[in-house]
């Protein structure tokens, strides 16, 4: 997990990728931007030489200055610190490997005052679905957008899923912003079509419709804000959670067979403590959205009129 909580003397803007993600060109459109204009010293740490190159009188020009680490074994702290020392930076824009374990850079111990503040992660909007396709790389995409603040697909075509794209990373990363990009630079809009009667009294969610309502009601407060929704779920019930309250979910497999999570909303019920974990269970309830430590903000709350027993769905997982 990168540390985010204190308030950074020199903020770190973490950005990956797998190679030619389009990392480089992303960090040269910023970098010319007015903000690195002012005169701040920035540091930039490439972990690649990709096919695009910063070109080094801009960045003469703006103060910065780049070094290049080729292996991993590189990213020690004495080396961060010599940075540190060599180069006084006022910020840090790292260009991270996507082929790099990601644990490793947020495990790194930093200079003082050294806080990853934004994690960026780069897809190339038309090799996505291949790689998804592939366990490993699909791995090492869940690793990546774990911990992303943002995530931008560029070079996306008109016939590209952007609602199923955005949905696979919203089941892995719930509070990342995710943005695509046309292959020439123009943002391009997702517009999700519900399955299911978002103005209906009571919003009645199928079984194999869980993980896109999950999705959405994760990313549109003002949509769900208030309505009634019916849907299954298996009970998860802890001791981190007070009484009265409990959670349906379902378990969701993002990456592999390995690695399901579960995704349930907390939910408020005067039957939770007669509840079992395992059980399945078919809720109705109006969704308030409200802060919850275990989502470590807001996001949407069950508060169940009616929890009775179901029959568990033909495919307990729900798959992105």
């Amino acid at each position: 997990m990168p540390n985010v909580q204190e308030e950074p003397r020199v903020p770190v803007y973490l950005i990956n990728g797998f190679l030619e993600s389009g990392k480089t060109s992303f960090m040269d459109f910023t970098l010319k931007q007015e903000y690195f204009r002012n005169g701040e010293k920035t540091l930039i740490i490439l972990c690649e030489e990709g096919e695009v190159e910063l070109d080094e009188k801009m960045l003469e020009q703006i103060n910065a200055v780049q070094v290049v680490f080729d292996d991993p074994a590189d990213m020690t702290p004495e080396n961060m610190r010599a940075l540190e020392l060599k180069h006084k930076p006022d910020r840090v824009m790292l260009e991270y490997n996507g082929v790099w374990k990601m644990e490793d850079i947020y495990n790194l111990e930093m200079p003082s005052g050294w806080v990853i503040f934004q994690v960026i992660t780069m897809v190339d909007g038309s090799t996505f679905a291949m790689y998804s396709a592939n366990n490993n790389m699909k791995s090492m995409i869940v690793s990546m957008v774990g911990e992303a603040d943002m995530v931008i697909f560029n070079r996306c075509d008109a016939d590209t899923p952007l609602t199923k794209f955005r949905r696979s990373i919203k089941a892995v990363n719930s509070r990342a912003q995710v943005i695509f990009e046309g292959r020439d630079g123009e943002m391009m809009d997702a517009v999700d079509e519900l399955p299911y009667d978002i103005n209906a009294d009571v919003i009645e969610i199928e079984d194999y419709d869980y993980g896109i309502f999950y999705v959405d009601a994760q990313e549109h407060p003002e949509v769900y804000d208030g309505k009634t929704v019916k849907f299954k779920g298996m009970v998860l019930k802890s001791a981190d959670l007070i009484s009265g309250v409990f959670v349906p979910g379902r378990h969701a497999m993002t990456c592999c067979a390995a690695d399901l999570q579960f995704i349930g909303f907390v939910c408020h019920s005067k039957y939770a403590r007669k509840l079992k974990s395992g059980q399945w269970v078919m809720v109705t309830g109006r969704i308030k959205y409200e802060y919850v430590r275990q989502y470590r903000g807001n996001g949407p709350v069950i508060y169940a009129d009616n929890v009775s027993e179901a029959e568990k769905p033909a495919d307990e997982v729900v798959y992105f």
